[in-house]
């Protein structure tokens, strides 16, 4: 267990708690509480601005800094998902995926940092960390979201960045008996008709019911919201800088330390292709309250969302063999080739690969909970929640390649080896390219499909928890109430890899022969727009050719070791799987957590001041499974492991490792009430993160040196892990207007962070202290003497020291100019933006010469613009989003961390409520068509440049 130390921030918040304990004194305690709430002024406008001037009242009257969203009812929200109506807040702005939203970024931090709720409830994820895909969550399923940029005691530990709280509808607060809403609305994606086989149309429908019962004590919830839509994009895709060579004849010319004088960076090559397919979002949400009396009340919710999306990947690879190959007319950036003419030769790999890959993602999120409210006297209330939440994701990727051979119709077919490749690189357009081989890449009587490969992972995570609050009302001039309260909480991760394949990808196998292509298996396809110019290519109907490869029916991806070191019986496997069962496995983490908050209600100087002080203890203890490699020691513990198709290694010893740790973290918020309509804001507080859980897994290994016993270890992830913590510090000016029409917010804050994850080399690690099961002496196999072990080097990731502040600005303003004469009372503007800087860097190669990056996530500029207008039953807007470059992970290759250039993505709609129930609605997303673009460090080295298309949606809304 760890020990209670007082920090500067933690003695800073109880000077605070003092001084405000010394202004009872001045105090009068016969003077009534300002009740704030009670001067609210009931606005009666209705649609988009009834919901901004509801949301500002939200974020008025809360204890702390936060971001509000409110819908008037179920489906009143008309983004696609969460992910797009957040990124309208100050301050958040949105990773997009296959052109729609999916992971969100607040103040500059990436996803990882960002703590979710669903009704309180801490949500798990189907993206194999603690990133929240919030696509997954349907817009007209959600009644309302807060984002906390400022924590409080009582909220669940997680949020660096912040909290995103989304809460499902309350059928008790409905203001109707009954409530039945209706949206249905039909999509069309403009650039679909660009991609062979490509869906065109989609459709959007919900419904929602509330209804209350026996007296207004039985409310019921259920909502059904279904997405259908074609997924399509057109992109180049630059591949990694991954070996070098001297390609320009000079010596001592651009050398760098990691190189030999002469040579210069080169890059593995890159990607043409179009993108298609179809995703299917069905969410439900149910829920019950019961309030048999005034002072208590029931509630169960459950809320579950199926996303599935089958999508296929069709164009070039294109592999320009390494130091092997022959390089002419090379151009340089720096000392990295963006453009040469490059041919093959005996010693290269140099190709041109047709891909047609089929990828299948089956995700599920299940959330379900119980809570009891219980008003037990005047003064105290109870509440108890249990809660699980579940999800599960199913990732198959299928690669399906094929290669150019000199004659397709030969007996035993030869590869051909005349391959010639011109590409220049043009930074953020696409590049110029060249192929010797054009002509064949559409023809059937020189292209073979080559190999096929099937690369699944599966993840599951849940999350249990169990949740005791308590609230008592206290007699006191400056503390009002005092809150407390317990959480546990268990969760489970698992990852299980497997795999198929069959052929080769870089030559004609002779054991495993390619296949024939025939004319019902292929279609011509030809680039259009700003594509047009790159060469035609057969797009090959994935099930006919491997019907056609594999009549007795198409194997199965199985989690092997293959023919890996320590197997008795491989049955067959030449390849080494072993990475299928060491990256399968689990992480399991418990946590304990208590607090303690009093809340601030009194006056300094006859200034009324609301808010909060408290501390949350958090007891984590985490651990994960792991195959620790004892090359078959027996005494070190090394079993028979069977794998999934019984296969044995004697190799490994299973093992669980981790670790336990205690965090005290304190936090203040004060609101002093300047005016009737203006406030200014401060909070301070420790706040903490968790590593992503996929980091956590177990895959080490450790080995004694048989002649030195010098014990080194390697680990890609690390069960040791601590959290990324920070001290972080909030100022919010703002200042409401009168009649509630609109408000001016600017605010300020400062994060200084402990530390980021790194990879580095750990020498002197105690291997044994820390679980692992390594000998004490080994003997050494020339001299057949004892030698004593000692520890070596453990290269594994870890909380690195090197942190840094993130500090910036927000300034956001709502106004409704209901003041205008007619017809110019309609209209009104939502803007906010952000600026935001760190001093945090890290460092990338992925171009080549190493450069230093920003912070994951973090944009220096976001912007944020609606104009609105209504005039009786029309009501339209435009949004305008735009945020400066920033640094995340590559949008078509996972873990490549690479710079993305600015973007602008423009949104309209418009509307008219034909009746008080009937209205119909135009959307269109993406109205400019912005591309997503990235590059490796520098401009000039092109990452990925992807199109995505304009989304239209038509149709109405019907309620009643």
């Amino acid at each position: 267990m760890g020990k209670f130390k007082l920090s500067a921030l933690m003695l800073a918040m109880f000077a605070a708690s003092s001084a405000l304990a010394a202004a009872e004194s001045e105090a009068q305690t016969s003077k009534e509480k300002p009740q704030i709430e009670e001067d609210l002024e009931v606005i009666e406008v209705r649609g988009f601005s009834r919901s901004l001037i509801q949301s500002l009242n939200q974020k008025r009257f809360t204890d702390t800094v936060s971001e509000q969203l409110s819908a008037d009812d179920l489906g009143a929200l008309p983004d696609v998902s969460m992910a797009d109506a957040l990124t309208r807040l100050p301050g958040i702005s949105a990773v997009r995926t296959g052109g729609q939203a999916a992971e969100i970024n607040i103040r500059g931090m990436s996803g990882g940092f960002v703590f979710s709720t669903l009704n309180g409830r801490e949500q798990v994820s189907t993206s194999g960390s603690r990133s929240i895909e919030f696509d997954q969550y349907p817009s007209e399923l959600i009644s309302s979201a807060a984002v906390y940029k400022s924590p409080k005691a009582s909220l669940i530990e997680g949020g660096v960045a912040g909290t995103v709280e989304l809460q499902t509808a309350s059928p008790l607060s409905n203001d109707q008996k009954h409530k039945f809403v209706v949206n249905a609305r039909g999509m069309f994606n403009d650039r679909a008709s660009e991609v062979n086989d490509a869906t065109e149309y989609g459709d959007r429908i919900s419904f929602s019911y509330q209804g209350k019962y026996l007296d207004d004590t039985l409310g019921v919830a259920l909502g059904y919201a279904r997405l259908f839509q074609p997924s399509v994009a057109t992109q180049f895709i630059g591949l990694a800088y991954n070996d070098n060579k001297d390609v320009d004849g000079l010596a001592n010319d651009t050398g760098g330390p990691e190189l030999k004088p002469e040579n210069e960076y080169i890059s593995e090559g890159f990607e043409l292709q179009h993108l298609g397919g179809e995703e299917t979002r069905n969410g439900y949400m149910a829920a019950i309250e019961w309030a048999p009396v005034d002072n208590f009340k029931l509630k169960s919710d459950v809320f579950l969302s199926r996303f599935d999306t089958e999508s296929f990947a069709r164009g070039f690879r294109v592999k320009l063999g390494g130091p092997s190959a022959s390089y002419a007319n090379a151009q340089l950036e720096g000392n990295s080739v963006i453009g040469a003419s490059v041919n093959r030769t005996s010693k290269s790999y140099t190709r041109v690969e047709i891909v047609n890959d089929d990828n299948q993602d089956f995700d599920e999120v299940d959330s379900y909970g119980i809570n009891a409210d219980w008003q037990v006297t005047d003064r105290l209330n109870v509440n108890m929640d249990v809660s699980l939440s579940r999800a599960k994701s199913n990732f198959r990727n299928g690669l399906l390649w094929a290669l150019v051979a000199e004659d397709a119709n030969a007996q035993e077919p030869v590869l051909d080896n005349n391959v010639s490749i011109n590409y220049q690189l043009n930074g953020l357009n696409l590049p110029d390219v060249g192929f010797n081989q054009a002509a064949a890449f559409s023809d059937i009587d020189r292209v073979m499909v080559s190999k096929y490969g099937i690369y699944p992972f599966k993840n599951e995570d849940e999350v249990k928890a169990y949740r005791l609050d308590f609230k008592y009302e206290l007699e006191n001039s400056v503390f009002s109430s005092v809150e407390f309260g317990a959480r546990y909480s268990d969760r489970e991760y698992s990852n299980n890899r497997s795999v198929f394949e069959y052929g080769d990808d870089g030559a004609f196998s002779a054991s495993e022969p390619p296949l024939k292509l025939t004319d019902d298996m292929v279609d011509v396809v030809d680039w259009q727009g700003e594509f047009s110019y790159f060469p035609s290519y057969l797009a090959i109907d994935l099930d006919k050719a491997l019907n056609a490869w594999f009549p007795q029916g198409v194997p199965q991806p199985v989690t092997t070791w293959g023919n890996a070191d320590g197997v008795v019986d491989p049955q067959g496997y030449t390849t080494n799987y072993s990475w299928t069962m060491l990256q399968s496995g689990s992480v399991y983490e418990e946590v304990f957590s208590a607090y303690a908050m009093l809340n601030i209600n009194t006056e300094i100087g006859g200034m009324p001041v609301l808010g909060n002080i408290g501390v949350r203890r958090v007891d984590t203890d985490q651990s994960a499974t792991i195959l620790e490699n004892v090359n078959g020691d027996l005494a070190l513990g090394a079993q028979n492991i069977t794998d999934s198709i019984g296969i044995v290694n004697q190799n490994y010893l299973p093992n669980v490792l981790g670790t336990d740790y205690v965090d005290y973290l304190p936090s203040l918020n004060l609101n002093f009430q300047l005016s009737d309509n203006t406030q200014l804001r401060f909070a301070a507080a420790k706040v903490m993160s968790r590593p992503p859980i996929n980091r956590l897994a177990g895959d080490a290994s450790a080995q004694a040196d048989k002649t030195s016993g010098k014990i080194n270890g390697s680990s890609t992830n690390n069960p040791f892990l601590k959290p990324f913590y920070a001290d972080q510090y909030d100022v919010s000016y703002e200042h409401y207007f009168d009649e509630s029409d609109g408000a001016l917010v600017l605010a300020a804050f400062y994060k200084n962070i402990d530390s980021f994850i790194d990879t580095i080399a750990i020498e002197g690690f105690d291997f044994k202290g820390n679980g692992f099961n390594v000998p004490d002496f080994i003997e050494n196999p020339v001299s057949g003497e004892q030698v004593a072990t000692t520890n070596g080097t453990y290269t594994t990731a870890v909380n690195n020291a090197n942190g840094g502040y993130i500090r910036g600005i927000e300034l956001a303003y709502t106004q409704v100019f209901s003041s205008l004469p007619a017809p110019f009372n309609g209209l009104g503007f939502n803007g906010s933006y952000s600026y935001t800087e760190s001093e945090v860097e890290s460092i990338t190669s992925l171009g080549g010469e190493t450069m230093t990056q920003g912070l994951p996530g973090l944009s220096k500029n976001v912007l944020n613009g609606t104009l609105f207008y209504s005039l009786d039953n029309f009501e339209t807007r435009l949004n305008v989003r735009y945020r400066s470059d920033f640094v995340s992970e590559q949008v078509a290759i996972n873990e490549q961390v690479v710079n993305f250039d600015a973007e602008t993505v423009v949104d309209f709609q418009t509307s008219y409520q034909f009746t008080d129930s009937f209205g119909m609605l135009l959307q269109v997303n993406n109205l400019t068509d912005e591309p997503t673009q990235s590059y490796f460090g520098n401009e000039s080295i092109t990452g990925t440049t992807q199109y995505f298309g304009r989304q239209v949606y038509l149709g109405f809304t019907y309620s009643h």
